[in-house]
């Protein structure tokens, strides 16, 4: 029986079993309380000694960010030390992974922020960070075309309500330059800068498993997992004939295939696919044959593979709203040719067909049975597993967030917190006055004229597509407040337009509660706000158990403090701030948020060494740095219940007892790159 929940409960449930988002700085004061005045004459010892370490202190909390094309670029040409081999007989093909010799190159630098190539534990960063950072920088720089067009679209709209209709030349020769394929044109920009992973090989590629989800065939351009945006076979071809790797192969050879409906005539019964072969249908019409197909090319790569017994890489594409091309690729895994033949199709034109049969010894997963990691999306909440409380937020979230716990005996909601949607504000803090706002009027179009976009780098941070996406993390984002003349459905508001996914509360076996989606996420969407009780970071009791502590550290971000990122140059920041920004941020964020007692759903969200969320500083209803909004923002397109996740950021050796001894903590996030600890 499920007992209904309300936004008052009280009786903590295990809360506590693990380290929350807790400030370092608390969790320093807490385990160095006696020694804290030791501390403090040896830090002015050493001010007197060394001027250059004045403002540096320990803060370890660090924005989770996305890298740089650089980066990307070192990370692309890094060999895979993974290699999964393909045992042949006459009937069937066992898959096994065995390692590969360790032949990259000596890093003298060993820290990460230096060497994109080193995880945070200071080990090689494994294949699946390095696809996940090829498929971010793809993403990047899909929304940054995406922005250009939607800027030059306003731009026009804009021009049409000033001149009366007609288009300025700006607008048409921004028409001109314009893509309305922004996927292809980052695929060609990350060509051009090396960014994609070229891994024309065969069998499985080390970074992606089976049951990985891609948004887009350009996705899978990027990660050199299929290197046609449009075939849907992929060929080793003739001049591949020089590589080692190919030698004693008769070319072409089909490396994967993509089983997506483009033909009339395919059969997929998932664990067996009948494939119709390539050519002679019209991919820009009704997709009916209206010729004849030849062996060559594909065709004929697919009969060499059934010929020498070389496996293929099978993806399923199947509908998804969320997908910019409304479809979803599933990897589906590997598959040998066991047939083929010529016949006459639907249509009446001779098609070829290659009858694919899934290998044996790989994970029992398919593309019909798995769309999500645990069987198919509940269509109510009455029809969840492990159901204890319908709605956590009691009803003040426009969507409900349901509670499930398969792991307690009994099972319990979660407790001990009030639900509140916004931040509260203690005794004594009062949020400073709004600002003037942009004069823009229904929404926000033209970047050179709205003043908010000005402080954004003379651009608007956000796209429309998908209900609002970032196009990249920034130091800060100024989005439009209660005094600009837009409207709520501006895109400049995103943030503030409060949950778009359906979000389940889950408790999980060795972490405590988690967070996890029944939707698809696109990169760039707005989760929520990290809320709770607004306070002055001296406020906080060190010798307290508080694990949902805060702090709102933006101008450390901003200045690139303790191995952060430095996103200023991203905004254009009032003059009186970077006064401001070097008092504030040499003594340590003046400011938190307490979720111990009264919070939202953000406040159950587990850390991981490789998130797939990141932290975003936002200011809408004032512009003080110190009182920033913390929003929690999807780094990566999310498939359907895999968890939610960002960094808490603890620097490892960091945490010390009474005696001044380093404590640990086993971290249980899973990543690929662990750095086993939390702290």
């Amino acid at each position: 029986m499920v007992v209904p929940c309300v936004a008052e409960l009280s009786d903590p449930v295990n809360d506590a079993m693990v380290p929350r988002r807790c400030s370092a700085r608390i969790k320093k004061l807490k385990s160095e309380q006696e020694a804290q005045r030791e501390r403090e004459s040896q830090r002015v010892r050493c001010r007197s000694n060394d001027d250059s370490v004045l403002g540096k202190k320990t803060k370890v909390y660090k924005k989770s960010k996305l890298v740089t094309p650089s980066q990307a670029q070192a990370q692309a040409q890094a060999p895979n030390n993974d290699v999964t081999v393909a045992t042949v007989d006459n009937d069937d093909v066992t898959i096994t992974n065995v390692a590969a010799p360790n032949d990259c190159t000596d890093h003298p630098v060993p820290e990460t922020y230096l060497n994109p190539q080193l995880s945070g534990n200071g080990t090689e960063k494994s294949s699946h960070a390095r696809v996940t950072e090829t498929l971010r920088i793809f993403n990047k720089h899909y929304l940054h075309f995406v922005q250009e067009e939607e800027i030059r679209c306003g731009r026009a709209q804009a021009d049409q309500k000033t001149k009366k209709h007609s288009k300025s030349k700006e607008a048409e020769d921004d028409g001109k330059r314009s893509s309305k394929r922004p996927d292809l044109k980052a695929i060609s920009k990350m060509i051009s800068e090396k960014e994609v992973l070229n891994r024309e090989r065969i069998g499985s590629l080390p970074g992606i498993d089976v049951g990985h989800q891609f948004f887009s065939r350009a996705e899978m351009v990027v990660a050199g997992f299929h290197n046609h945006w449009l075939n849907g076979i992929d060929c080793v071809g003739q001049s591949a004939g020089k590589k080692g790797e190919y030698k004693g192969y008769s070319l072409p050879l089909a490396v994967s295939i993509v089983v997506s409906g483009q033909y009339e005539d395919d059969q997929d019964n998932y664990e067996e696919v009948v494939y119709t072969g390539q050519g002679g249908n019209d991919l820009l019409g009704n997709k009916r044959q209206i010729k004849d197909q030849v062996m060559e090319r594909g065709n004929l790569g697919l009969k060499n593979c059934m010929e020498q017994s070389v496996p293929v890489r099978v993806t399923r594409g199947h509908r998804c709203v969320n997908s910019y091309v409304g479809k979803v690729y599933t990897y589906d895994g590997l598959y040998k040719v066991v047939n083929y033949w010529a016949e006459k199709g639907i249509s009446g034109f001779t098609v070829y067909k290659f009858r694919l049969k899934r290998i044996k010894g790989q994970p029992v997963l398919t593309t019909n049975q798995v769309h999500f990691t645990r069987g198919c999306i509940p269509n109510s909440i009455s029809e969840i597993r492990g159901l204890v409380c319908e709605d956590i937020s009691g009803g003040l979230e426009d969507i409900p967030i349901p509670a499930t716990n398969l792991v307690d005996d009994p099972p319990a909601a979660p407790s001990g917190f009030t639900y509140s949607r916004d931040i509260v504000c203690a005794k004594g803090i009062k949020f400073p006055s709004a600002p003037t706002g942009c004069n823009c009027h229904g929404s926000c179009l033209d970047p050179r004229v709205c003043s908010c976009a000005k402080l954004n780098g003379s651009e608007f941070p956000y796209v429309h597509k998908d209900g609002g996406r970032l196009v990249e993390p920034k130091a800060v984002v100024f989005e439009c407040g209660p005094n600009c003349g837009c409207g709520p459905a501006c895109v400049n508001r995103t943030s503030q337009k409060g949950l778009r996914y359906r979000l389940e509360v889950f408790r999980t076996p060795n972490k405590g509660w988690g967070v996890r989606s029944w939707d698809y996420i696109p990169s760039g969407a707005t989760i929520c706000e990290y809320t709770g009780l607004l306070k002055k970071t001296d406020q906080i009791d060190p010798a307290a158990d508080n694990n949902y502590v805060f702090d709102i550290d933006c101008l450390q971000t901003m200045k690139g403090l303790d191995g952060r990122e430095r996103r200023l140059r991203e905004v254009s920041l009032p003059g009186y701030w970077h006064n401001d920004a070097e008092k504030m941020s040499d003594g340590g964020p003046e400011y938190c948020i307490d979720a111990v007692s009264v919070g939202n759903v953000a406040r159950f969200i587990n850390h991981s060494c490789q998130p797939n969320l990141f932290v975003q500083c936002v200011l809408s209803t004032h512009h003080d740095i110190g009182l920033a909004r913390v929003v929690l923002m999807a780094a990566d397109n999310i498939p359907p219940l895999q968890e939610l996740t960002y960094d808490y950021g603890y620097v490892l050796d960091s945490v010390m007892d009474r005696e001044g001894k380093v404590k640990q903590m086993a971290c249980y996030c899973g990543a690929a790159d662990c750095r086993k600890r939390l702290f």
